[in-house]
């Protein structure tokens, strides 16, 4: 049989639906919308296997409206406009239930075909349902997004996927006749990564490899299975994450090329340059930092370059700022930082701000001591002066402590002239 696994057992309502519980379970907020036929322009966003497309169909399915499908990796403005004409002429039949538009993998639309949905969205004539692994906050236009309810799915988790590969024995005619003796399931889990159909392509994988009509199933034999089966960089999701960790840990680890051939990787395997160049923008900021901060400017200057001049020029300019970030100074002060300011707020709550650093714009507020005792900073001689930002109960307390790399020594230095002793570690 050719249909995948994963096609097979793909559930038909929301009694079969697997994970997810707080969209779909019994209280969950698609569920009552669903119950209730009142169904929104919504984008489903979430990592690939999470069941965006299967609850699309069900939401279509279970609320007895018309169904209509495009892919974004294969549909422009016309495809997009055909399938509204389709709608509006149906609009007789189908004025309380219209039609659910599906458009996966949404976030690789351009401005131009998003504009051309916006028409159709907001007189009614479809719902849009988008499927995205990306953020819509970045990938998805305002105008378009203002009209959508965003619905977060999560990554499987262990529960979630030992109930899938019970259902997949169970329920699928082809694996329903072979004896499976699942005895381990840990490497299946890991490898797919809370990815469900990534799970079901490798457990038919492992399945297959055995050709008897019984099977038992090892971590070790999924391993060696796997193994000899390894596949082709995916942007859809099968190495999609392996693959980027790899280059940002290439980048982290000061090694050139590493990076560079990561990121030819990706490149060669028609990898969203945005995608790649958003996480040099937080590789920037997070791993090099104040060692070389004109990184940072450089990451989003090629954010910018590459969103106008696309591939394939675009790898010069991703290879330009990989290599530059991979050879820059390292540090991850400002990530270490603000971790350490976050937990200090998480444990020690809402402090108040104390009175000599607080705003006074009214009367009342300076007779109550507001801003009294706070002393300008540019009256003084080097512009500073010694007086205290932080809450009591944090006095003398370092969130940011410099590394020993030759910029940080000049902060270390610029420190500890104006504060002493003050900041411990620092």
């Amino acid at each position: 049989m050719n249909e995948p696994l994963a096609e097979r057992i793909r559930p038909k309502s929301l009694e079969e639906y697997i994970s997810q519980a707080h969209l779909v379970g019994e209280t969950g907020s698609l569920t009552r919308q669903i119950r209730r036929g009142l169904i929104p322009s919504l984008i489903l966003w979430g990592p690939p296997g999470t069941g965006k497309t299967t609850l699309a169909n069900i939401i279509a399915c279970e609320s007895d409206r018309p169904f209509y499908t495009l892919s974004a990796i294969n549909s422009g403005v016309k495809d997009v406009r055909e399938v509204i004409e389709k709608a509006k002429q149906g609009g007789g039949l189908f004025t309380a239930k219209n039609p659910i538009l599906f458009i996966d993998e949404i976030h690789r639309f351009s401005k131009s075909q998003q504009d051309s949905l916006l028409g159709a969205v907001e007189k009614g004539w479809v719902t849009l349902i988008g499927a995205t692994t990306e953020n819509p906050s970045f990938e998805v236009i305002p105008a378009l997004l203002s009209r959508c309810q965003v619905y977060v799915l999560n990554a499987f988790d262990k529960k979630d996927m030992e109930a899938l590969l019970q259902r997949a024995m169970e329920k699928d005619t082809v694996l329903s006749g072979i004896k499976i003796d699942l005895r381990e399931t840990e490497a299946l889990l890991r490898l797919s990564g809370g990815d469900g159909r990534k799970l079901l392509n490798i457990f038919e994988l492992v399945i297959n490899s055995e050709g008897t009509g019984e099977v038992t199933i090892t971590n070790d034999m999924v391993l060696e299975k796997v193994q000899k089966n390894t596949v082709r960089y995916d942007k859809t999701g099968e190495q999609h994450y392996d693959i980027i960790s790899a280059f940002i840990k290439s980048i982290r680890g000061s090694d050139p090329n590493g990076a560079v051939y990561w990121l030819a990787r990706m490149i060669e395997g028609g990898e969203d340059v945005k995608f790649i160049a958003r996480r040099m923008i937080i590789s920037a900021s997070e791993d090099i930092g104040i060692a070389n901060p004109t990184a940072l400017v450089i990451a989003n200057n090629t954010f910018q370059a590459v969103t106008t001049v696309g591939y394939p020029e675009a790898r010069i300019i991703l290879s330009q700022c990989a290599l530059h970030l991979a050879t820059s100074p390292k540090s991850n002060t400002s990530y270490m930082a603000i971790n350490r300011a976050q937990e200090a707020v998480r444990q020690t709550g809402d402090l108040s701000v104390p009175l000599h650093l607080r705003n006074a714009p009214t009367k009342l507020m300076k007779e109550l001591g507001y801003g009294e005792g706070y002393k300008y900073a540019h009256d003084y001689a080097g512009n500073f002066v010694n007086q205290e930002f932080l809450p009591d109960e944090l006095k003398g307390t370092s969130f940011y402590v410099p590394a020993g790399n030759s910029r940080e020594e000049q902060i270390r230095s610029f420190i500890q002239k104006r504060w002493g002793d003050k900041y411990k570690g620092s």
